[in-house]
């Protein structure tokens, strides 16, 4: 599965910055395929094991606030890997057709 999110605390302040990236480390370290861009971080693997990272990373990246807000998209496609560059390569080809 490859799932899309994106994650901030409830601070009341002008940014966030240090609360994702200590969201994005988590989902760094966790050794999964993933990438960050200006509004999501997406993550590919097993069900179980994807979830458990969006959760460590809700919590690293609300620690200490008192709320969190996570928008989470996810494609659950069993049977298929490296779908993270996969799909991105597919539309690069039409777009080069």
């Amino acid at each position: 599965m490859i799932v899309a999110f994106s994650v901030a605390p409830m601070t009341g302040g002008d940014s966030v910055s240090e609360q994702v990236a200590a969201a994005v480390r988590v989902v760094r370290e966790s050794g999964l395929p993933n990438r960050t861009s200006s509004m999501f971080t997406e993550i590919e693997g097993e069900w179980d094991e994807v979830m458990d990272v969006v959760k460590r990373a809700t919590e690293a990246a609300g620690a200490g606030a008192p709320r969190v807000s996570l928008v989470l998209k996810a494609d659950i496609r069993p049977g298929h890997t490296g779908e993270l560059d996969g799909k991105v390569e597919r539309v690069e080809r039409r777009l080069a057709d």
